[in-house]
């Protein structure tokens, strides 16, 4: 089994384990996508896209396992650190890219590391386009025009 499929395969495990069916299939919907466009995202800009796929995956899972988002970036990251050492998916070079971007996520007003700008680009892909009906936010405008105008949309 391929290691982003084996985390997918940890990931549904516990997000299977929450009791509220609409917010458990929000959680599916919302790291599938960010997962699905980090990839598309790092492939077009020449970074690793399974990296990118694997550090989506686990962006907002804190905040999924606890249910809360209070500085849910970067106890994010440490909780990734952990899972990545117990499932043993990746070296330690792969970890610190993954929990980087992670860590880095929610600040999309800052320049970060290339993978760090991957995942904080995917987030917001999905946040803008998932729900057209939705206002784009603020601090989410400039980067989504930036993307509409990378992929020309």
């Amino acid at each position: 089994m391929g290691r982003l499929k084996e985390l997918r395969k940890y990931v549904d495990g516990e997000l299977n384990k929450m009791e509220d069916e609409d917010e458990r299939n929000s959680a599916i919907v919302h790291l599938y996508g960010v997962s699905l466009a980090a990839t598309m995202i790092a492939k077009k800009r020449g970074l690793d896209p399974e990296i990118a796929s694997m550090a989506a995956m686990l962006h907002d899972f804190h905040a999924y396992k606890t249910g809360s988002y209070d500085d849910h970036a970067h106890k994010g990251a440490d909780l990734a650190r952990e899972i990545l050492g117990k499932l043993k998916l990746t070296d330690d070079v792969e970890t610190e890219l993954i929990c980087s971007a992670i860590y880095h996520h929610s600040d999309k007003l800052v320049t970060d590391d290339p993978m760090d700008e991957v995942l904080k680009d995917a987030d917001v892909i999905l946040h803008c386009m998932n729900d057209l009906s939705k206002a784009i936010k603020e601090e989410e405008q400039a980067r989504f025009e930036n993307l509409c105008a990378e992929f020309g949309i």
